[in-house]
């Protein structure tokens, strides 16, 4: 290992788990996650694309939220999968920047559109008559495209600084994917000062959103409270459940990963972590948003009759 190491610029990927038993349950039961988040994500596309009643602002962002989960999940497992069946757990130096590239793109993306969906549902509910206004579909539009250049833009400052600094230790990264703050744990040059830009960057697109979600919902809960229609407010509480559980899934333990020092870290809990906001959760957010949307389930009928009827 450690000849290789000093000879290749490839990086090894320790993984997720050994080749056992235990392992290969394990490797199985991510691979059923992965293909239940691929088909749970294009079928939530697809019925939003068919059923003019979801041709709404909020399912245009969820379309979006699919689209972001669906290539989150195949930036990471594929790979992962990969390296238990053939046992070959490098990848390239430039393999490893795309991926990391990629993940921190879509992970920033996520983060700020579903806050851009807790603004739709805010002034959804607590401003119905100025929903038409604010929420057109050129807003949807500017902040979907928001979410993707501003996860762009700091995926490229962090991916850089990655591909740049000198690592003169086992090239061996003690986690299953690309993933910058374990890369760095190999540099031989002193990191703090990227580790405070790790600590801005968290805060930025990560603490900030989730603070402005926490308040967004707030502020829908109290308008709700003072609702006069029972299934208003039945409908209120669904949505608002739904968003709250889909925000904390994906924000907790990200935010507890990125800002606990590293100190106070281990690998195993990293990677135990990171497969709640890189694999749980895009298998998720499809399930939560249509089992608990009665709005969805009422689509997928429609656009099954429209297809049985068509073959018959």
């Amino acid at each position: 290992m450690e000849t290789y190491n000093r000879t290749s610029d490839d990086f090894i990927l320790i993984g997720l788990f050994s080749p056992s038993r235990i392992g290969l349950f394990l490797f199985m039961f991510i691979v059923l996650i992965f293909l239940m988040a691929l088909f749970g994500n294009l079928s939530m596309i697809l019925l939003i694309f068919l059923d003019t009643h979801l041709h709404t602002p909020m399912y245009f962002l969820l379309s979006q939220l699919s689209f972001i989960d669906l290539n989150y999940i195949s930036t990471i497992v594929p790979k992962v999968a990969s390296n238990f069946l053939f046992g070959n757990k490098s990848i390239s130096f430039i393999g490893c920047g795309i991926q990391s590239f990629f993940f921190l793109t879509l992970a920033v993306a996520e983060a700020l559109l579903l806050t851009s969906m807790a603004y739709d549902r805010y002034v959804a509910i607590c401003f119905p008559l100025h929903y038409p206004i604010r929420i057109s579909k050129r807003v949807c539009v500017l902040m979907i495209t928001g979410s993707w250049i501003m996860g762009a833009i700091n995926s490229c400052a962090h991916t850089t600084y990655a591909l740049h600094i000198p690592y003169c230790r086992s090239r061996a990264i003690n986690h299953f994917f690309c993933d910058v703050p374990a890369m760095l744990t190999l540099a031989c040059i002193d990191t703090w000062v990227y580790e405070y830009t790790v600590f801005v960057s968290t805060t930025l697109f990560l603490v900030l959103p989730f603070i402005v979600i926490a308040c967004s919902y707030g502020r829908v809960l109290f308008a709700v409270y003072h609702m006069n229609s029972a299934e208003g407010k039945k409908k209120a509480y669904s949505t608002c459940s739904t968003h709250l559980t889909v925000v904390t899934f994906y924000y907790a333990p990200f935010v507890y990963t990125y800002l606990h020092p590293r100190s106070f870290r281990s690998p195993t809990e990293d990677k135990a972590l990171a497969v709640f906001y890189t694999i749980l959760t895009p298998m998720l957010n499809p399930l939560i948003y249509s089992l608990r949307n009665k709005e969805v389930m009422e689509a997928l009928r429609r656009v099954t009759q429209r297809l049985c009827s068509v073959k018959m």
